[in-house]
């Protein structure tokens, strides 16, 4: 069988990892961190939610990052400061808001597949990743707001989510630690919740038990393509500090780019295109130590439209509060004026949680202009993309490793390899997988 290396160990790239393990391919990850999961895939918002599965190309988010620019503490913030990556970004994702309706409802069918893989996946292996199949519960503050949400549930409806409207009274009734009054919301039962650095690590566990090979603290700087496939070449991570940069190359058959914000410059080595943008989101991790902060936290995950927060519980013991979007190119500052909405908004919604005790984190979502997933064969034969999935990294993971598993499967087969279109998207690969 080839021998298929795969550039990242995030989330993407230890299922993409596992699901060619499971087809008999040999596989080496290759991650510039010393663990997997080190970057995005650490502490996001929690949710495997298929009920956040909306693009946000619209007119409404134009119109309302325009109303958030001055604001420090917006759910979405612009440094205006000019970058052609950034603005070139912006006018290709304007371009694509004729998609909305289409993107949102293959996104939803995707995200509800992945869930199934995902979910079979931590059974068989046995990963332990604090998951709780409560649902998600989505609220609202004002009429206006859940209306909008209701031109959206039809949308999230025709995907083939199973997601009602729900009532100020059936609210509390889901969610009675929630203190604060909500004009109504939408309840999927289906979703779900967990770690993902634990649900991470621990499927990279079972691929090495499985035969893969990790490498990490590897700074890829070269890919080249030669008569006998792909020859990967990094430095180690731990030799700079030393002064002394220690060299090591890999020969491997095809390579897989699941390298998140990282992609576009890997697909650039390629002499692909690949127009991930990276988008900053922050969490905390409220840690719950006394038997009062317990019981004051939710138990069902709550996504609250107008902020554009999301929650998790974790265990017993910890909340998981994440949101906002900070378009500021690579900057993975930790900034005190984007952590204090979301303590702000614990103190809120719920008065009786301890909030002496947060653990701050930001990470770089890569985002595409269309806000679906790049899952396709590159330019050159043996060259496959799975990245840029935005804000539903994990959500959609199981789902696409298994596209681009099945993309690496036909090119294997060719009698003469050669590559798949190299225009085909997500949405088109995604009526293949799962018609």
């Amino acid at each position: 069988m080839p021998h298929i290396a795969i550039i990242g160990a995030g989330i993407t790239g230890v299922t993409t990892a596992y699901a060619l393990l499971e087809r008999g391919y040999r596989v080496t990850v290759l991650d510039r961190h010393r663990y997997a999961a080190m970057e995005t895939s650490f502490a996001n918002g929690g949710q495997l939610s298929a009920s956040n599965a909306e693009v946000w190309n619209s007119a409404a988010t134009i119109l309302k990052g325009l109303r958030w620019m001055l604001r420090s503490d917006a759910p979405l913030l612009m440094n205006p400061k000019p970058s052609w990556h950034k603005y070139s970004w912006i006018g290709e994702f304007v371009g694509h808001i004729g998609r909305y309706r289409t993107n949102t409802i293959e996104t939803t069918r995707l995200a509800i597949e992945a869930r199934k893989h995902l979910f079979s996946i931590a059974q068989r292996e046995n990963i332990a990743f604090d998951l709780e199949r409560r649902g998600i519960l989505h609220v609202y503050h004002d009429k206006a707001g859940f209306e909008a949400g209701l031109r959206v549930n039809t949308l999230l409806q025709q995907g083939g989510l199973d997601r009602r409207p729900v009532t100020a009274d059936e609210i509390r009734s889901i969610e009675p630690a929630l203190q604060t009054t909500c004009y109504g919301g939408f309840f999927t039962p289906s979703d779900a919740t967990g770690d993902i650095h634990k649900f991470t690590r621990g499927l990279a566990d079972a691929c090495i038990r499985r035969g893969a090979s990790f490498v990490h603290e590897a700074d890829v700087d070269a890919v080249a393509r030669g008569d006998d496939g792909f020859r990967i070449g990094w430095n180690e991570a731990a030799s700079h500090d030393a002064g002394v940069a220690t060299r090591h190359e890999l020969q491997a058959d095809g390579i897989v780019i699941c390298a998140g914000v990282a992609s576009r410059h890997f697909a650039g080595l390629l002499n692909d295109r690949v127009n991930v943008y990276p988008v900053k989101g922050y969490s905390i991790t409220v840690q719950l130590d006394a038997l009062q902060s317990r019981n004051a936290a939710p138990t069902v995950s709550l996504l609250d439209e107008a902020a554009k927060i999301v929650t998790s519980r974790l265990g017993a013991d910890r909340f998981r509060v994440a949101g906002t979007a900070e378009f500021n190119g690579f900057n993975r500052d930790i900034r005190a004026d984007r952590i204090q909405p979301l303590v702000d908004w614990v103190r809120q919604h719920f008065p009786g949680i301890d909030t002496s005790r947060v653990v701050p984190w930001a990470g770089l979502r890569p985002m595409m202009p269309n806000m679906m997933p790049v899952v396709r064969a590159g330019r050159f034969p043996g060259v496959f993309y799975n990245t840029g999935h935005g804000h539903l990294g994990w959500t959609l993971s199981a789902a696409t490793a298994q596209m681009v598993a099945g993309a690496i499967d036909d090119w294997r087969d060719l009698d003469t390899p050669s590559m798949v279109p190299s225009q085909v998207d997500a949405t088109e690969t995604a009526r293949a997988a799962f018609p």
